[in-house]
């Protein structure tokens, strides 16, 4: 008798080789899109901490109400979405800048918020 392997045997080593390579594909696959999230997240932030950190720098006194803005970082499109709103002190502002992805414009991506006194 000759040893070997049947049919049988080498189409179940398939089986379980492939679905251990179709795991490994899909988890790949999602370390990729995190990655992807979290440089999102990144420049995102960025973003949203410049524009309060000119306000802040400038002592700029921003009017009530709302206002977008691109705020491209890198090559991601992002747009800011600025949002100043009075608060029970008429000498600050309260302002909350949203950011969001251009590509997928209903995804915001962060919100960052400060309050900003009247330099006046």
């Amino acid at each position: 008798m000759i040893g070997g392997f049947t049919l049988l045997e080498v189409l179940v080593a398939l089986v379980i080789v492939g679905t251990a390579l179709a795991a490994s594909l899909r988890s790949v696959a999602s370390l990729t899109q995190n990655s992807q999230d979290l440089r999102a997240a990144m420049m995102a932030t960025w973003s949203a901490e410049n524009r309060l950190t000119q306000i802040r720098l400038s002592q700029e006194w921003p009017p009530l109400g709302r206002r977008s803005f691109a705020c491209v970082q890198a090559e991601l499109p992002l747009r800011c979405d600025e949002q100043i709103n009075p608060t029970p002190n008429p000498a600050f502002r309260r302002v909350e800048v949203i950011v969001v992805d251009e590509r997928t414009p209903t995804h915001k991506i962060i919100t960052l918020s400060q309050i900003v006194p009247n330099a006046i």
